[in-house]
């Protein structure tokens, strides 16, 4: 008899529905939640996630890799907590995320987990943390939550950070490389902070692309454990141009990143066009 798959499951939650219900007018508050919960939807499709159910303030997702998951979770506290406060009202969401041999098992450990977690924190059942490389443990804390909820849950979980865990390394350790992402006046960095960036025509981008050839969500540069990534996602292809002029276009691929360049998404970045992106390790 076949064994039945292990399904990773995250579920987010924004805490305390109700208080921003109360405290907001009603469309003031519908759209503070929609806002919220369309920055969840974002980083879980950034990282190859499918949403399964979604509700006003509860998204419940599916994802192949732990790893996956726990970037997702990275990123989205990184676009909610960014989200300016309404009449000092600041949006937070709790996490949970479940390994289990079964959609159904996957999404209830998933849901207790966000019931346990405190505002603003996530919490990796251990199933998850032992399938994760060391990509993915780095954003997960090395010792078990003492959080008493979990008592009465029968597990062990962990905390996922938005940032990787703190090593004991030398003062004069070479600062590590990170790119610079620049597009009019703005300018991001991809970096332990911030491992990913992403790119298109949607409002939800860390960089927004007003060219109708760019795609909603067309592509993102993405930090990895031996170098930096430029992944193709959209409809017309990314282009990628370095100082030299030399020019590569990817297509639903990815491409590394070495040195300094700049990126259109959607048309040629050899045009003289202000929506170009220009990226460089430093």
């Amino acid at each position: 008899m076949t064994e039945p798959n292990n399904v990773c499951v995250l579920v987010a939650e924004i805490p305390g529905a109700d208080r921003i219900a109360e405290a907001l007018e009603p469309a003031e508050a519908r759209r503070a939640l929609e806002r919220c919960m369309h920055r969840i939807d974002l980083a879980i499709e950034a990282h190859g996630g499918t949403v399964e159910r979604r509700a006003d303030a509860r998204a419940c997702a599916s994802f192949r890799r732990g790893d996956a998951a726990v970037l997702a979770i990275c990123e989205m506290f990184d676009r909610v907590q960014s989200l300016p406060p309404l009449r000092g009202l600041r949006m937070t969401i709790c996490v949970g995320l479940h390994c289990g041999t079964g959609a159904d098992d996957a999404e209830l450990g998933a849901t207790r987990l966000a019931e346990v977690a405190k505002p603003g924190h996530a919490l990796a059942s251990e199933a998850v943390v032992t399938q994760l490389s060391a990509t993915g443990r780095q954003f997960v804390a090395a010792s078990a939550s003492r959080n008493p909820a979990l008592a009465g849950l029968g597990w062990t979980a962990f905390a996922v950070a938005r940032q990787p865990a703190a090593a004991s390394t030398p003062a004069d350790k070479p600062v590590e490389p990170r790119v610079r992402v620049r597009h009019g006046q703005d300018t991001l960095f991809v970096d332990h902070a911030r491992p990913v960036v992403l790119l298109g025509r949607e409002l939800g981008n860390d960089i927004v692309i007003s060219d109708p050839r760019a795609s909603r969500q067309h592509a993102r540069i993405e930090r990895r454990r031996d170098g930096f990534v430029l992944i193709d996602q959209s409809t017309n292809g990314t282009f990628l141009a370095d100082d030299s002029g030399k020019e590569s276009c990817i297509k639903g691929a990815e491409l590394v990143l070495a040195g300094s360049g700049r990126i259109g998404c959607g048309f040629s970045a050899n045009e003289v066009e202000r929506e170009l992106v220009f990226v460089d390790i430093v």
